[in-house]
């Protein structure tokens, strides 16, 4: 039997992976393509089912970072981890903000437990991200930038500078930031201080 694909079985972003053979409604191809979801067909077998959102990192990257996105996906994968991938998916000029809002999203709405986001240097998508309610965007350049981030700041976000790392040092900073836990503690305090900082400004905005 043929499976049935509504505008409601279309994610926020990244992609739609489904069986070939698939009925996809007109419905659903518009809002897919409104937000940008590209719809992939796949032999049953490599259609997974959905992960649970602790396992799901969301991953985007402008022109800058699309080489480096490519080569970081397999890392992710190879930890047991869902890619949702927002693109770009070739390499021609994009604005790193829209791609970094889509990541930030996906993340502030709890679809996906953390965000990676790639340009040329990591400035743009960090000041971008962080603009989102709830992100925590940390532009790391090292192990250990990428573990105070995480133990400190609680960070949700993980920027990089396509042009300023290896891929083997991109590796190892998101290989660190991974496996660093938030250390609580004196720490707690301090991010619910930036948190208070947030919802102050939102008040000021919605009254």
């Amino acid at each position: 039997m043929k499976r049935v694909i509504t505008a409601q079985d279309v994610p926020a972003a990244g992609e739609l992976r489904i069986p070939i053979g698939s009925i996809v409604t007109p419905s659903a191809r518009e809002v897919a393509a409104s937000r940008g979801v590209r719809i992939l067909e796949l032999p049953e077998d490599q259609v997974s089912v959905l992960a649970p959102p602790e396992r799901i990192v969301a991953i985007g990257a402008d022109h800058g970072g699309f080489g480096l996105k490519e080569a970081l996906k397999p890392v992710l994968e190879s930890l047991g981890l869902e890619v949702r991938d927002v693109g770009v998916y070739e390499e021609k000029p994009a604005d790193y903000p829209d791609l970094a809002l889509k990541v930030a999203e996906l993340v502030a709405s709890g679809a996906a437990s953390r965000g990676v986001v790639i340009d040329g240097a990591g400035i743009g998508s960090s000041i971008a991200a962080n603009k989102v309610p709830g992100i925590r965007a940390a532009l790391c350049y090292d192990k250990a930038s990428a573990r105070n981030s995480r133990e400190h700041n609680d960070s949700n976000v993980l920027t990089l500078g396509a042009r300023l790392l290896t891929q083997t040092q991109a590796e190892d900073v998101l290989r660190t930031w991974l496996a660093t836990s938030f250390g609580g503690g004196r720490h707690q305090a301090r991010v619910k201080k930036i948190t208070d900082i947030e919802q102050q400004y939102l008040k000021k905005v919605s009254s």
